[in-house]
């Protein structure tokens, strides 16, 4: 896991040209369209200047935090699928824990029929 800035935009608000554009100059590390989002990630110390700098354009901002974020990930079907989902579940819900990170992947058709 790497400790970087993470911050989210919804796709319908900006193009991804004008928020790549205004991210990466701001000194953003990278930007991934993902469903229905925009991901850009900074490092820890241009985090706040990312942040500011998109603010400071208007771009309207869905969520920025500081985060661990995994450097591999790990596909699970089946199963081990259900059975990480329930142990994340249950350490989210522990009140002595304060975040939960995780390298797991599972494809979007095995979350929605474990849903």
């Amino acid at each position: 896991f790497e400790k970087k800035g993470y911050v989210t935009v919804q796709k319908s608000t900006i193009s991804e040209d004008d928020l790549m554009s205004s991210a990466l100059d701001a000194g953003a590390e990278d930007m991934k369209a993902e469903d229905e989002l925009y991901a850009i990630t900074t490092a820890p110390q241009e985090f706040f200047k990312v942040k500011k700098a998109l603010e400071e354009k208007r771009i309207q901002i869905d969520s920025a935090e500081l985060t661990m974020l995994p450097k591999n990930t790990v596909k699970l079907t089946g199963g081990d699928a259900k059975k990480i989902l329930d142990l994340v579940d249950d350490l989210e819900g522990h009140e002595d824990v304060n975040n939960v990170y995780a390298n797991f992947d599972i494809p979007d058709e095995i979350l929605k029929t474990l849903e």
